[in-house]
C-alpha cells in the first residue's frame, strides 16, 4: 500500500504507469477512502486528463469502470532549432507527433525573423489539427548551445552566437499561461531515444554529428546536465594529434574543427565541390563519391577516438547515433566502431550496443514533444494546474 500517493497528480501517474485502471484499484495502492478516491479522478477528468470507459464483465454482473490517460486530452507543441533549419510540430499529450512541418526561414537569420515564422507555422499547424490556442498545455522547446533552464533560454552557442539570452518563451508561449521548457538539442535527443526500444536502458550515450559534435548522456536513467548545463560538449575536446586547425570555438585542434560537417564542407568545397551543408556532403557520398565517402568515415573515426574515452568512463549499454551525418550511417559507424573498439575497455563494449536513433529526422520533435508531456504530466505540475484551475473558477 503506497500511503504517500494521495494527491490527484499521483493518482495520474498510477493510471499513465497500468498500475491502476479502476477507482478500486486506486484505493487498494493509495489508502485512499473510496469518496477522497472519487473527488481526485473526478478533477483529472473534469481537466480531460483521464477518461473513463465501462467495460461489461464477463460474467454478466454490474459493469466495470476503466480508467485511461486521455492523451487526446489537448496537445503539446514542439520546436526544433538547428544551426540551419527548424522544424515544428503538434504531438498529443502521449508524445505523438500528429502534424510536422519545416520552417523557411533559417535560424542563421536571427531569432527576430525565425521565431515569429515559427510562431505562425505552429498556429497553422495548430489549426490544421483542428486544435486551437485553448488546447495547447505545454511548449518544448530544442536549440543548439548550452542552455539556462530557469529563465528558458539558450546562453552559450557556438552555432548560433545571436540567440544566447533570447527568451522564447514569450513569442512561442500560445494564449494561456503554460510552461515552456527549452534544453540543448542532443539532450532532448537523448530524452527521445528513451521512448523508443531503449525505453528501459538506463546508461546511454545519444552522439548527434552534424554541423557539430555533441553527446546527451543518460547515466543511472537520469539525463545529465552538468553544473552549467554545459555537459555533453564532445565536439570541443582536443585530439591527441596537434592539427593546427582553428575551431569556430576559439581553440585549436578540437574534434569538431577536423571531424565536424561544417570542417568537411570547408574541405570538399577547397577541392572544388559544390556543398554548402553537411547533407550536401551526405547527399554526395551516398551517391559513392569517393572524397566524401573517405571525409565520412575519417570522421566517424575521429569521433570514436574521443568518444572512446567516454564509453571506457561512463560504460553504456547503448550509443545511439543521429544527426546529419547519419544518412550515411554505414561509412561513419564503420569509422567509430574502428577506434570505439580499440581505445575502450574490453570490460566496457564486451555488451555494447552501437545503433542508428530511433526517429530519424524527427528525433529533436519527438523528444521536445517527450520533454514536456512528462513535465505537466509529472504529480507536481499537475496538483498546481487542477489548484489554478480550481482557483480559476472560485
Amino acid at each position: 500500500m503506497l500511503h504517500t500517493m494521495d494527491t490527484a497528480g499521483q493518482v495520474l501517474q498510477l493510471i499513465m504507469s497500468g498500475q491502476a485502471s479502476s477507482r478500486s484499484e486506486i484505493g487498494r495502492l493509495t489508502g485512499l477512502s473510496r469518496t477522497a478516491v472519487t473527488a481526485r479522478v473526478n478533477q483529472l477528468m473534469a481537466a480531460g486528463l483521464v477518461i473513463e470507459d465501462t467495460v461489461s464483465g464477463s460474467t454478466g454482473g454490474r459493469p466495470a469502470a476503466h480508467l485511461a490517460f486521455n492523451a487526446g486530452g489537448g496537445v503539446v507543441l514542439a520546436v526544433s532549432v538547428g544551426r540551419s533549419r527548424a522544424q515544428v510540430a503538434v504531438a498529443g499529450l502521449d508524445g505523438s507527433l500528429l502534424a510536422t512541418e519545416p520552417v523557411e526561414a533559417s535560424p542563421e537569420e536571427g531569432p527576430g525573423r525565425v521565431l515569429p515564422a515559427v510562431a505562425d507555422r505552429l498556429r497553422a499547424l495548430l489549426g490544421e489539427t483542428g486544435r486551437g490556442d485553448g488546447d495547447v498545455r505545454g511548449v518544448g522547446v530544442s536549440v543548439p548551445g548550452s542552455v539556462d533552464t530557469a529563465r528558458s533560454m539558450m546562453v552559450s552557442s557556438i552555432a548560433l552566437p545571436s540567440w544566447d539570452d533570447v527568451e522564447l518563451a514569450p513569442v512561442l508561449r500560445p494564449g494561456g499561461d503554460v510552461p515552456v521548457l527549452v534544453d540543448k538539442d542532443v539532450n532532448v535527443m537523448a530524452i527521445a531515444e528513451q521512448q523508443g526500444p531503449h525505453r528501459d536502458v538506463r546508461d546511454l550515450l545519444m552522439v548527434k554529428a552534424s554541423t557539430g559534435i555533441g553527446v546527451g548522456i543518460v547515466s543511472g536513467g537520469t539525463l545529465q546536465r552538468g553544473g552549467q548545463s554545459a555537459a555533453g560538449e564532445l565536439g570541443h575536446i582536443p585530439l591527441r594529434a596537434e592539427t593546427g586547425v582553428l575551431c569556430r570555438c576559439g581553440q585549436h585542434d578540437c574534434l569538431e574543427a577536423v571531424a565536424g560537417g561544417w570542417a568537411m564542407v570547408r574541405t570538399l568545397r577547397e577541392r572544388g565541390h559544390d556543398v554548402a551543408h553537411v547533407r550536401d556532403v551526405v547527399a554526395l557520398a551516398l551517391k559513392g563519391d569517393p572524397e566524401a565517402l573517405d571525409l565520412i568515415r575519417d570522421s566517424g573515426r575521429r569521433v570514436g577516438e574521443v568518444l572512446s574515452t567516454a564509453v571506457t568512463l561512463l560504460n553504456p549499454e547503448v550509443v545511439a547515433i543521429g544527426g546529419d551525418l547519419s544518412g550515411a550511417y554505414e561509412p561513419f559507424v564503420a569509422g567509430l566502431r574502428e577506434t570505439v573498439y580499440q581505445r575502450s575497455t574490453a570490460l566496457a563494449t564486451r555488451q555494447l550496443r552501437i545503433v542508428a536513433s530511433t526517429f530519424g529526422e524527427h528525433q529533436g520533435l519527438v523528444g521536445c514533444a517527450a520533454m514536456i508531456t512528462q513535465h505537466i504530466t509529472s504529480p507536481g505540475a499537475v496538483d498546481r494546474a487542477l489548484a489554478a484551475r480550481h482557483d480559476h473558477h472560485r
